[in-house]
């Protein structure tokens, strides 16, 4: 069935590789834009475009009545050094951007049947080695009280009749941007290594099985609540570090050390660098969901272009 699906945050890393999915199964897609956003170019410059206001919503709310699904991806990246005011544009472009817009489609007169809302395995906070499922309770630190904050505020959607889906995201890979992206270079000039004790589980996930899990929130009516979209392969910084330097060829001998990343203003090197969460996708699993990239090292490979499949290098999007 072909819809209408409004999508924040499409030019970012998530939403570059979902747009061109759904518009290749034929669905007419809007992004949604901040009033002073720029132009874009590639499949999102052919996107109608709607603009709005996170914290004032829209000057005509008619224009997004009728829209059969909403994916809201959009939010302040929390690479950089965690200063206050950094800190405070990472809460409120989630909390208040989510709360607007969940508050705007609960009142219109045709509301879209689904909003899938990106939260974080951040939710959890430094957990050491226990596992975390969806059901586990939430972590305590900045970023964990946010992810309750960005999740509680879709809940007007989700009072009035809208399934709501929480995609919460391990970190995504992807050769394109975000931390894999970052880690090349220093990692090809030798200079990578592990952070802390290297101990700490490292959640991740590939962006193919990012845009397939938001595909299959969108599609299946049963689903609802939260989601962990996180690979089911656990490894530690350690083991990342070191799988990362292996497909490379690249030697890993540095090591900074905890207390110095602890240092990090705003608590960003405890919290975002040295916090150990062991997430499980158990939703997905028990959904059936088939992984595309279940295993790190097949991932890496393919990301920088050095898995090979039948000959040709290949994207399953």
């Amino acid at each position: 069935m072909k819809r209408k699906i409004l999508v924040t945050g499409a030019s970012g890393l998530i939403g570059s590789a979902l747009v061109p999915m759904l518009m290749g199964q034929g669905h007419s897609v809007a992004r949604l834009v901040r009033p002073k956003s720029k132009g874009v170019n590639g499949p999102e410059s052919l996107l109608k475009t709607i603009r709005w206001d996170p914290a004032k919503g829209f000057e005509d709310p008619s224009v997004i009545d009728g829209t059969d699904a909403v994916v809201h991806l959009a939010g302040e990246s929390i690479a950089g050094l965690w200063t206050k005011g950094k800190r405070r544009r990472i809460r409120e472009s989630r909390v208040v951007g989510t709360r607007t817009l969940a508050e705007t489609l609960a009142r219109l007169p045709r509301p879209p049947r689904v909003l899938v809302c990106a939260s974080a395995v951040g939710f959890y906070g430094d957990r050491g080695s226990e596992v975390l499922q969806e059901t586990s309770p939430p972590g305590t630190g900045f970023f964990p009280d946010v992810c309750q904050e960005w999740e509680a505020a879709a809940l007007p959607a989700h009072e009035a009749g809208i399934r709501v889906v929480w995609t919460r995201h391990a970190i995504v890979l992807s050769r394109k941007g975000g931390a894999l992206a970052s880690m090349l270079g220093p990692f090809r000039a030798g200079m990578g290594g592990k952070l802390g004790n290297g101990e700490q589980y490292f959640p991740w996930v590939s962006l193919d099985d990012v845009v397939g899990t938001i595909d299959l929130a969108l599609v299946d009516e049963k689903l609802t609540g939260p989601i962990n979209v996180a690979a089911p392969q656990e490894v530690t910084n350690a083991q990342f570090v070191r799988t990362l330097g292996n497909v490379l060829k690249r030697p890993t001998p540095f090591h900074i050390p905890g207390g110095i990343l602890k240092l990090l203003p705003g608590g960003m090197g405890r919290e975002a660098l040295l916090a150990s969460v062991r997430v499980a996708p158990a939703r997905l699993q028990q959904m059936g969901y088939e992984f595309k990239f279940p295993e790190l090292e097949n991932t890496i490979r393919f990301e920088i272009g050095r898995l090979k499949t039948s000959g040709k290098r290949v994207r399953p999007y």
